[in-house]
């Protein structure tokens, strides 16, 4: 019986626009695939350098406007649907799970959020979560299993009770190689508010 439930941020709550990011990098010149960049953009999400070191790393190397760089960097970031948040705070209502975030998140990005939600929601948003871990704070990535042995290790969660929702195939098939229960969410196709119907072979 699923007793814990671990949720992604990106295509699982906000709606990303992952092409429209690499579009907008591929304008300024910077291929994603460059090792240099792939290096500086890990570093950065892992919180191994600082988002002044991270801009300077495409001015100084690549010279390209730092401004430039957050508008390209942040275009990913799209919509929160409400449904998602009224289905999260529900479920946080009724304490019959324990519930956590786990995101590859960046300091720019959830400032970004912050700011284009406005605390207020941000905070609400946050509120549902008996912790909420984010990359660059802990510096861990997925889907390297540390990650999640981290968050099952720190709470003392048992991977069989646990289901961890994620938009990402990779990122699912590693905490499943763990124990973990999964659910590999289609962005457009399926909704975190399915949850019970998705997988409702494990509550």
């Amino acid at each position: 019986m699923i007793k814990n439930i671990i949720f992604d941020f990106g295509d699982i709550f906000i709606n990303l626009d992952k092409k429209r990011f690499a579009k907008e990098i591929e304008k300024l010149g910077v291929s994603q695939v460059d090792e240099a960049v792939k290096n500086i953009l890990d570093d950065y999400e892992m919180g191994l350098i600082s988002t002044e070191d991270f801009l300077t790393f495409f001015n100084q190397n690549l010279k390209k406007p730092k401004e430039a760089l957050v508008l390209a960097w942040n275009s990913i970031l799209l919509d929160f649907p409400l449904k998602r948040l009224e289905f999260l705070k529900k479920l946080a209502e009724s304490k019959k799970y324990r519930l956590f975030l786990l995101s590859n998140t960046n300091d720019l990005h959830i400032s970004w959020i912050q700011k284009d939600w406005g605390m207020e929601l941000y905070n609400d948003f946050k509120s549902c979560f008996e912790k909420f871990y984010l990359t660059y704070e802990i510096h861990l990535k997925k889907p390297n299993a540390d990650i999640y042995k981290f968050v099952l290790n720190e709470n003392n969660l048992i991977a069989e009770e646990t289901i961890f929702i994620d938009d990402t195939k990779e990122n699912t098939d590693a905490a499943n190689l763990l124990g973990i229960h999964t659910w590999n969410l289609i962005p457009r196709e399926e909704d975190v508010t399915q949850l019970f119907t998705k997988k409702e072979d494990l509550f």
